[in-house]
């Protein structure tokens, strides 16, 4: 009975770790298309697999971007110098915005450990978790009040909601796992969905927003402030922070629809809890004084006289920060050694960061975006606009940054632009500016605080990716249905 209940997964999982293999053979034996090289070529098979190993579950996900990560280097294909080519492997585990995905673990770790968590979540239960949609709207509101006054969305959602929130699911008996359903994937998924809509709504809710602003600058001559930003996507963005919470209400479809029992219990639970204790108070210091080293950190007019510069890397305010939680006792660094989570998702999304930006490097993505531009000379004005504006959403599938791809994609998109007559330049680039938070929901890498909510299992891995679809494509449609008529108007 035993060996038969096993077999089929045994089965199965065959079949998922030859696929990805099936999917990178008859990509490195296909001839490499016009334009590319083999090496070019062979290293886009690699990527292709590991994606492929992703979507399939072949093996942890750590395991998969590890091996892929593994594969591409020592085949050479960015650099055939063994060192420079393990240079290259080992960047990724440099890179500010990992180390603040574990960060924002590790965050969690001290709500979790001083009960401040706990207490919050059991805050929010007691005023709006009567209804489960009231409960979908406060997530999504805490993003969006912070967003304006944190430039870094892993900071923000993975630093500080993430961190809260997931205390709420435990609360009505929802684990990662089977229990998931009951309501933890729904407050998970509303969390992510809502910070992708304050990414592009302002201007400083994400750093890359700046960066591509300074690039269609440069390109095109577009120039923008804080408050026409936000004029142009407000249509859509206040649209959608009122509809996401009861669309992801329809999409996953949590089992506890209403539940005034446990808004009772919390009342109780924060009455048994008593007053809040020394290391909550301490907790809630720090992460007051992260929030506001977010913010001096992203001004150039607040100077932070004891870091001794007006600057402060949003990764730097989180060793500071983590440093203070060891010093002052709320967490012990065996906690941070043990937090399982955040270390699978350190090797997770630093092999997929770096392979993503291989492709970048190898200039697989100029040649697919050049090649994708070429037909659209003969076309009309705003069809040519609307597959360049496709083209710029949709190919963030092959990054895991949101600031490489504005680098590497919108030159070559707003280039193709101006050379088509009577394209709407200006349009073309705020269009494809609003889109680098909204693209951030499609995938389990797309964004910094994506990988947080990929691994905390309340949300299932296929789920993710066909959520992440639902979503994308909702949010595009947003973006040429409304934003593109109210840019024209203006």
């Amino acid at each position: 009975m035993t060996a038969n209940s096993q077999a089929p997964e045994a089965k199965g999982f065959r079949w998922k770790l030859v696929a990805p293999l099936a999917v990178w053979l008859v990509i490195y034996l296909w001839p490499a298309p016009s334009g590319l090289n083999v090496n070019q070529w062979h290293y886009f098979a690699v990527f292709a697999a590991v994606i492929t190993g992703l979507i399939l579950e072949s093996m942890p996900v750590g395991a998969v971007g590890f091996i892929g990560l593994t594969v591409a280097g020592i085949s050479g294909y960015i650099d055939p110098n063994p060192t420079k080519s393990l240079r290259w492997m080992l960047a990724g585990f440099a890179e500010s915005t990992v180390w603040l995905i574990v960060g924002a673990f590790v965050f969690s770790i001290g709500y979790r450990k001083s009960q401040l968590g706990r207490r919050i979540a059991l805050v929010l239960v007691k005023r709006l978790g009567r209804n489960t949609l009231g409960l979908g709207y406060a997530v999504a509101m805490s993003d969006f009040l912070l967003a304006p006054a944190t430039p870094s969305n892993t900071a923000r959602s993975g630093g500080i909601v993430y961190p809260i929130i997931s205390n709420i699911p435990r609360i009505y008996g929802s684990e990662p796992g089977p229990t998931a359903g009951r309501i933890g994937t729904y407050v998970m998924w509303t969390a992510f969905a809502a910070t992708a809509v304050t990414s592009s709504l302002f201007f400083t809710a994400l750093a890359p927003n700046a960066a591509a602003l300074a690039i269609a600058k440069k390109t095109v001559g577009v120039e923008v402030s804080w408050g026409q930003w936000f004029l142009g996507f407000a249509p859509l963005g206040i649209l959608l922070m009122v509809l996401v919470p009861l669309l992801s209400y329809l999409v996953c479809r949590p089992e506890v629809k209403r539940s005034p029992e446990i808004s009772d219990w919390a009342a109780k639970e924060l009455q048994t809890m008593g007053p809040m204790s020394r290391n909550e108070w301490i907790m809630l210091g720090l992460i007051a004084l992260a929030m506001f080293l977010w913010i001096a950190g992203s001004s150039p007019d607040i100077h932070v006289p004891v870091l001794g510069s007006n600057f402060v890397n949003a990764t730097t305010v989180v060793f500071i920060v983590i440093s203070l939680m060891l010093v002052t006792g709320v967490i012990e660094f065996a906690d941070i050694v043990s937090e399982k989570s955040a270390w699978e998702v350190f090797f997770y999304f630093t092999s997929l960061l770096t392979l993503a930006s291989g492709l970048n490097e190898i200039g697989f993505i100029k040649w697919f975006a050049t090649e994708y531009a070429k037909p659209l000379a003969g076309l009309s004005p705003s069809t040519a606009m609307l597959l360049l504006v496709a083209l710029f959403f949709w190919i963030h599938y092959f990054f895991s940054s949101i600031t490489s791809h504005a680098a590497a994609v919108l030159p070559v998109v707003l280039a193709v632009g101006s050379g088509i007559p009577d394209l709407p330049v200006t349009t073309l680039a705020m269009l494809c500016m609003y889109s680098l938070g909204l693209m951030g929901v499609i995938s389990p890498y797309a964004t910094g605080p994506a990988p947080m909510y990929f691994g905390s299992g309340y949300i299932g891995k296929g789920q993710f990716w066909g959520f992440g679809l639902i979503f994308g494509l909702l949010y595009f449609a947003g973006l040429l249905l409304i934003v593109l008529p109210w840019l024209q108007m203006g």
